[in-house]
């Protein structure tokens, strides 16, 4: 088991890079504002279903892999920034829909959960915050539990995390319609496609110059 201590300063460490503002949060407030929050905390089960194998394979010691295999990591990436802007692009173009549309989603359940899981699996830099930021809090002696409970840990707070941002896509959907919301979807999925062209960017840690 964690010691109090560790989990205490795990808590704040870890809910930072929970919140922390990127294509998954901006997923998730934009399916709400366009869908409702119930359809965007849900869809995370996507991101947890993409999360949980990532956090498996860091805690065997496979997450090395992305940083030593070129080809995995450029594969991982390149299609992970593609749908990226692929959704931008289709956020872009989105007819905005009739303020609070929580009663009539134009996307199933399923392909919103596609969506979650996609663009969480399709991040190479999720794996690596697990190799690198996980292990500072793993106690060796209980090392199977400790980082079971670290990850169990991450999970819940990555959910609050998309319910925050969905709360916020909300506020969105319910008070800017007319001609305000239409510019929330262009900002989204301008947003997107920059998120897209970044990932591109991103160099392999400590092999790319």
């Amino acid at each position: 088991m964690m010691s109090l201590d560790v989990v205490m300063t795990f808590l704040p460490a870890c809910f930072a890079l929970n919140m922390a503002f990127g294509p998954s949060n901006l997923l998730a407030m934009s399916n709400a504002a366009r869908q409702g929050i119930w359809a965007a905390i849900s869809a995370s089960l996507g991101r947890v279903l993409a999360f949980v194998p990532m956090i498996a394979i860091a805690g065997i010691g496979l997450g090395a892999v992305l940083q030593t295999s070129a080809w995995l990591f450029l594969a991982i990436k390149w299609l992970g920034a593609a749908y990226l802007v692929w959704l931008g692009v289709k956020l872009l173009r989105a007819p905005a829909p009739a303020a609070g549309a929580e009663g009539a989603p134009a996307l199933s359940w399923w392909r919103l959960v596609r969506q979650e899981f996609v663009v969480a699996a399709g991040n190479p830099k999720a794996i690596l915050i697990f190799t690198a930021f996980f292990p500072q809090f793993v106690e060796p002696e209980h090392y199977v539990t400790s980082f079971i409970s670290i990850g169990a840990i991450f999970l819940v707070l990555e959910v609050v995390a998309v319910a925050l941002y969905a709360a916020l896509g909300l506020r969105v959907g319910r008070w800017w319609s007319g001609r305000v919301l239409p510019w929330f979807n262009r900002v989204s999925g301008a947003a997107m496609v920059g998120f897209g062209a970044m990932l591109a960017l991103m160099k392999r840690p400590g092999l790319e110059s």
